[in-house]
Formats: structure tokens, C-alpha cells, sequence
């Protein structure tokens, strides 16, 4: 089957814009009921179960990032089991929660965000007793550690950062952001009603302090996964990293068939969960390939 021809600019600008929008159609709060029922669901597919122990093999819990509009169980319902059935303790957190906006996270303050991430990982410390996690995020999720790794004591606590199509310089949205300015009060309402959203645009406050002195931080493993087909964090190859034990992948350069996008890439895409567990288990790599889907 031939490889379809990249949807036009203008496609990409309309999706983009559809999921900006979504924020706008949550409007019930979550209750306690459903988050357990949430956490329950989970435990039951095999990850955040916290009293599972790590292996010889797999020595180190994971924890998922969700991204932006995510959550928890939605953003993983392939990507955990896949590494649950290759002898990993998983963990998923919620993160960036506003009030009344339920399901749809990510969007709070990000260096709040951060912090919930430090208490997460603490949690899954304590209850599994490894001295380490990995840390695997998908877009916002693949940026937002990199906070926790440089300001919060993260990097004592993490051997690898894997990013799945991660901003980590940002983004234009093809563009859109820089429209901003032209219309008077669109920044400063994202910045208002969701700076979790305000804090990615490229050149934000928060990403010149991110960024400053280096990308990366001393005795963490880094691994950047990236899709030339993204729409959503703009350039694609503002998502590579520079630094040492740096690894940027783009996933055409393993299969040029995979015709993934922002979503796909960190949702469904087996051929970028095959290099994710080559990230998290480099001893034991393998080669990814488009055949990577029936591993």
C-alpha cells in the first residue's frame, strides 16, 4: 500500500484548531466515583498497580506522561499494556487539572504540573521500592519532566526521559501563534482560562526559562521520538534535544510508511512503541522497523 500524500496546510491548520476547541466542551466536574473507577480499570489492565515489584530484568517502574487534553487512561489504553506485557511496572498519573474541565487535563500551569509529577514519582518510589523510574510522556507530557528534571530535584530519581512527540521548544501551531498578536485579548484569555496551553507557545516565559544553559540535564537519558507528520507541535524538529546522552529519532528515518500524526504517534503507533521500549531497555534493543507492528 503506498504512502498517502501529507494532508495541506490547511487540513493541519483546522485540526489544529479543533483541539484547542475541545476545552470549551467540558463542563461537568470529575467526581471521586469516577477517578476510582478510573484507577480501578487501570489496575485491572495490569498498570498502576502499586503493588507490583520490579524485576532483574526491568529493574526500574515506568510512569506515563499524558499530554495535553489527556489523561491518565485514555492517553495509554495501548501503549501500558504493551509495556506491562513486556514485564514492566507501569504507572499513569492525572496532572494539570482545572476546576470543572473534567477528563481533558494538561492544562494547568506547567510548572504546577511539575510538582504533581514529583509527588508521583515519590509514591511510586515508596510503593515499589526502586531507587529510579523511567519516565515515557507523549507531547506536553514528553516536555513538562524536563522541570521536574532541572528545577525539582527530578534528576536524581530518573535514569530516562523518552519523549513522544514532545514540545520541547515549543510550538507555532503552523503558525497560528503568531497571529496572536493581531487579535487583541486572545493571548492574555489563553493565559487566563488555560495557561497549561500559554506556557507551550514557543517563546513563552516559561520555555526561555526551561531552556536556558542547555536542554538537558547531567545523569539522565534522553530519547526523543518525533513524527515529520506532526501538526500540532510545529516545527517537528523543534521536538529534538541537544546535549549529551541525547537520542532524537525521527520515525519515517525507522519505517517510512508510518504515516503517524501529534495523536497517532503517542497513542496507537507500534512502531514507535517498539523504539520506546528500545529506549527504556537498550541492552536488548532491537531494530525498528515497519515490522515492528506485529512485535
Amino acid at each position: 500500500m503506498l504512502p498517502r500524500s501529507p494532508r495541506t496546510p490547511w487540513k493541519h491548520v483546522v485540526r489544529a484548531l479543533s483541539v484547542l476547541l475541545l476545552t470549551a466542551a467540558a463542563t461537568l466536574a470529575p467526581t471521586t466515583a469516577a477517578s476510582a473507577q478510573a484507577e480501578t480499570a487501570t489496575t485491572s489492565r495490569g498498570w498502576n498497580d502499586f503493588s507490583c515489584k520490579p524485576s532483574a530484568a526491568h529493574p526500574r517502574p515506568v510512569v506515563l506522561v499524558h499530554g495535553t487534553f489527556g489523561n491518565s487512561v485514555d492517553n495509554w489504553l495501548v501503549l501500558a499494556p504493551y509495556l506491562v506485557n513486556r514485564g514492566y511496572c507501569v504507572f499513569s498519573l492525572d496532572y494539570g487539572q482545572l476546576p470543572n474541565v473534567p477528563f481533558f487535563h494538561g492544562l494547568g500551569p506547567i510548572e504546577a504540573s511539575a510538582g504533581q509529577l514529583d509527588t508521583y514519582v515519590d509514591r511510586v518510589l515508596a510503593a515499589t521500592g526502586a531507587p529510579e523510574v523511567d519516565l515515557v510522556g507523549h507531547s506536553q507530557g514528553g516536555m513538562m519532566p524536563r522541570w521536574y528534571l532541572k528545577f525539582l530535584g527530578g534528576a536524581e530519581k530518573v535514569n530516562a526521559l523518552v519523549g513522544i512527540a514532545p514540545d520541547n521548544h515549543g510550538t507555532t501551531l503552523l503558525g497560528l501563534t503568531e497571529l496572536l498578536p493581531y487579535f487583541p485579548g486572545a493571548e492574555d484569555l489563553i493565559k487566563a482560562g488555560t495557561p497549561g496551553l500559554a506556557d507551550q507557545i514557543a517563546g513563552s516565559p516559561f520555555l526561555t526559562k526551561l531552556n536556558e544553559g542547555g536542554d538537558t540535564v547531567p545523569g539522565v537519558r534522553y530519547h526523543v521520538i518525533a513524527t515529520r507528520y506532526d501538526e500540532v507541535v510545529t516545527p517537528y524538529r523543534s521536538q529534538f534535544l541537544s546535549g549529551p546522552d541525547v537520542t532524537n529519532v525521527l520515525i519515517q528515518d525507522k519505517c517510512a510508511l508510518d504515516l503517524s500524526e501529534h495523536v497517532a504517534i503517542g497513542t496507537v503507533d507500534r512502531v514507535t512503541f517498539h523504539e520506546v521500549a528500545n529506549a527504556l531497555d537498550p541492552a536488548r534493543a532491537t531494530p525498528t522497523t515497519c515490522l515492528s507492528v506485529i512485535g
